[in-house]
């Protein structure tokens, strides 16, 4: 999970609430514009670092850019706001979309390699992944030509590097010692 210890506890007790009413999905899609305005927009990066603009212009500001948000979003983006935590919003928005697919039992898996992998290489990693994973798996691919050849596989804080940089460095440590 991303972010800080308090976004982890907001972005539970807000998972808690949409759970109790049933508005999992709405504030997800909710969390995911507000990370996505976050993402795309400098200007509102310095709205929520910024201590000169009160939380009450704030607020406002806020129903502007989001008064189509489900109404369990709009109170808790007003109570962050009111206790000045604004700074932790794309945090919390992080660690709820990872608390949802967890309660989904949805596995975030990156698998990382030096060049594009042909669909067979790739259903082999991953079925190898699965047995020891339970749940449905969420596979992001990235490609970093550094590793040279071979791959990494990140779920959560666990990591598996076949890479053979990853060796090359492994193997220059042993001779150095």
């Amino acid at each position: 999970m991303k972010g800080t210890k308090a976004a982890g506890r907001y972005a539970q007790a807000l998972l808690e609430l949409a759970l109790e009413q049933n508005k999992v999905e709405q504030v997800l899609g909710d969390m995911k514009y507000l990370l996505e305005v976050n993402n795309q927009s400098t200007d509102f990066q310095l709205l929520l670092k910024s201590p000169i603009v009160k939380s009450d212009k704030k607020i406002a500001i806020f129903k502007e850019l989001f008064g189509k948000f489900e109404a369990l979003s709009t109170s808790f983006v007003n109570m962050i706001l009111e206790k000045g935590r604004e700074k932790d919003l794309s945090s919390i928005a992080l660690a709820y979309d990872d608390l949802v697919k967890s309660h989904k039992g949805i596995v975030a898996v990156t698998l990382t390699t030096a060049v594009p992998v042909d669909e067979a290489t790739k259903k082999s990693i991953l079925d190898k992944v699965r047995k020891g994973v339970e749940g449905t798996l969420e596979v992001t691919e990235k490609i970093d030509k550094s590793l040279i050849g071979g791959f990494v596989v990140r779920m959560g804080d666990k990591q598996f590097d076949a890479s053979v940089a990853n060796q090359f460095s492994e193997l220059k440590q042993r001779l150095t010692r």
